[in-house]
């Protein structure tokens, strides 16, 4: 491994990092419905499978769940039906349109950071494409023949690279959280959010992997 390889992975997944997909809209969606605790869960739930993904190729294991067609399409159906369930779920609370107050004193009710982490977890680990990124996209920075120490390395620092991007984009939403809770606003970024997850959804169902 050279230092200038891992610069040019850090480039390229800071690019890929950057563009909105199923964990942007959940994170997105639970800033806003919950604020920055629930936020923050739901961004370190994806950073977590992606560092559980990242460790898996790097052991060999995501190879193995790659070429077991079964096991693979079962995580990948898996993942359009929860995608859906997301989407779904954003289109009735916009439908119904009953939002409570941001709440600015800092209680944040039992429960929120579970839900926040499961949320954001479970969109990532039944994305495919994430372990289809680490088993295309690793070897061609490190080698065929890399360290495990050395795969890891560059599979971690994509997930601390999610996680940043995820925790800064929580904040900024936080900021105008106030404004964006309008009820006007909610349902139209509940219905944006939703027709995006299921939009997610479908392209998850359809794509060739």
């Amino acid at each position: 491994m050279s230092w200038s390889s891992y610069g040019t992975f850090l480039v390229f997944a800071a690019v890929l990092v950057l563009i909105p997909g199923p964990d942007f809209a959940v994170v997105t969606r639970n800033t806003l419905a919950a604020g920055r605790r629930r936020g923050r869960w739901s961004a370190a739930g994806v950073a977590s499978s992606n560092a559980l993904q990242g460790t898996a190729a790097a052991a060999g294991l995501g190879a193995l769940i790659a070429g077991s067609q079964p096991l693979f399409e079962t995580i990948r159906w898996a993942g359009v039906v929860y995608l859906a369930y997301l989407g779904v779920q954003a289109w009735r609370s916009a439908w119904r349109g009953r939002y409570p107050l941001p709440d600015a004193g800092g209680a944040v009710p039992p429960g929120e950071a579970v839900t926040g982490f499961r949320q954001g977890f479970l969109s990532n680990i039944t994305n495919p494409k994430v372990l289809a990124f680490y088993l295309a996209v690793l070897p061609q920075f490190v080698g065929g023949a890399a360290p495990l120490g050395v795969l890891l390395a560059f599979a971690l620092s994509h997930a601390v690279l999610s996680l940043t991007y995820l925790t800064v984009l929580v904040g900024a939403l936080d900021r105008v959280r106030a404004v964006l809770s309008r009820r006007r606003v909610r349902r139209g970024m509940d219905a944006f959010t939703g027709t995006a997850l299921l939009g997610f959804s479908a392209r998850l169902a359809t794509e060739r992997l």
